[in-house]
């Protein structure tokens, strides 16, 4: 389909990128009362789902997965089901391995081309039968995860109707040495104080797959998806796990519509990320790229956020 021109006017001091991803990760807040449940998966492990239900018995569910480090609680989770609760849709939002509060089993965890685990919740929610429709939302790693997903199947559940990809970096390298620039150090370092605390554990669980040397020499990024990250989920290095878990090269096998909203301005990602010729040619692929927005800082009026009020428009349609 063709590039859909951006309606998204946020104010002008939200019109900065650093501003409005900062606020929405670290300011934004969303009151909402979920149910947990723990599912375990094919290989003896488990993911805890996060559920909030409309008024209504519904027959439409939305399941919502977030982005490097994130949690089921995270605002732009929240934000996106609390709006579809009151828009008669249950939501589930789901928490990777070992983001729930709790680690996980394995040794390996959650990456962004995990659609094993994708697969496995969608199985679920199906499994529990009066959920007619089901749609996808992903912020960033969960957005790669979900265009992977649709498009290295030949077929997906029938029940499956629309998904929506938001801050996508579907080039998982070109975004890899963009959060490695300067611009983006204080996000970097975020990003990987909290990645390290977490394998100190996974570390401590398993000393023979992780050493305390190896650890220790874990100091940007792309260190830690070399050392843990592809060690830990059948990759040679991090170069081939960015390859191999790229949604870009998948996109043109997308069979269900699917949406992809990237701000021009969004400093994780690189040119390759914005996939105006894989829109254009799959009539399934809707491309929206906004001036503003910075990393899923789709700030609007009245704490709902562009992005959470296009997914919906988007499944009504």
């Amino acid at each position: 389909m063709p590039v859909i021109e951006s309606k998204y006017k946020p104010r002008f001091y939200f019109k900065n990128g650093f501003i409005s991803t900062v606020y929405s990760g670290l300011i934004r807040r969303v009151s909402l009362n979920q149910e947990r449940e723990r599912i375990t998966l094919p290989d003896g492990d488990f993911l805890d789902l996060d559920w909030s239900h409309a008024k209504e018995k519904s027959e439409k569910l939305i399941v919502l997965l977030h982005g490097l480090e994130g949690n089921g609680q995270r605002p732009y989770m929240t934000g996106t089901a609390k709006l579809f609760n009151k828009n008669g849709i249950d939501a589930v939002c789901v928490n990777f391995r070992g983001c729930s509060g709790e680690d996980n089993l394995k040794f390996k965890s959650y990456h962004s081309g995990a659609t094993e685990d994708l697969e496995a919740i969608i199985e679920h929610a199906v499994s529990k039968k009066h959920y007619s429709e089901i749609y996808l939302k992903g912020i960033s790693l969960g957005a790669n995860m979900i265009l992977k997903y649709l498009g290295e199947r030949p077929t997906v559940p029938k029940q499956l109707k629309a998904a929506i990809a938001v801050s996508v970096p579907c080039y998982l390298s070109g975004s890899a040495a963009e959060l490695h620039t300067f611009k983006n150090k204080l996000y970097h370092d975020r990003f990987l104080r909290h990645l390290v605390n977490r394998i100190k554990i996974k570390q401590k669980r398993f000393p023979e797959q992780l050493s305390v040397k190896a650890l220790e020499s874990i100091k940007t990024l792309m260190d830690f998806d070399n050392i843990y990250t592809s060690r830990a989920h059948g990759f040679e290095d991090a170069l081939d796990y960015y390859t191999r878990c790229s949604s870009l090269q998948f996109l043109e096998n997308i069979k269900i519509p699917t949406l992809i909203i990237n701000a021009l301005n969004d400093s994780f990602l690189s040119p390759e990320c914005f996939p105006v010729k894989e829109a254009k040619n799959n009539e399934n692929l809707y491309l929206e790229m906004p001036k503003h927005g910075g990393h899923s800082g789709f700030i609007d009026k009245k704490n709902v956020y562009y992005n959470e009020k296009c997914a919906l428009e988007f499944v009504n349609n």
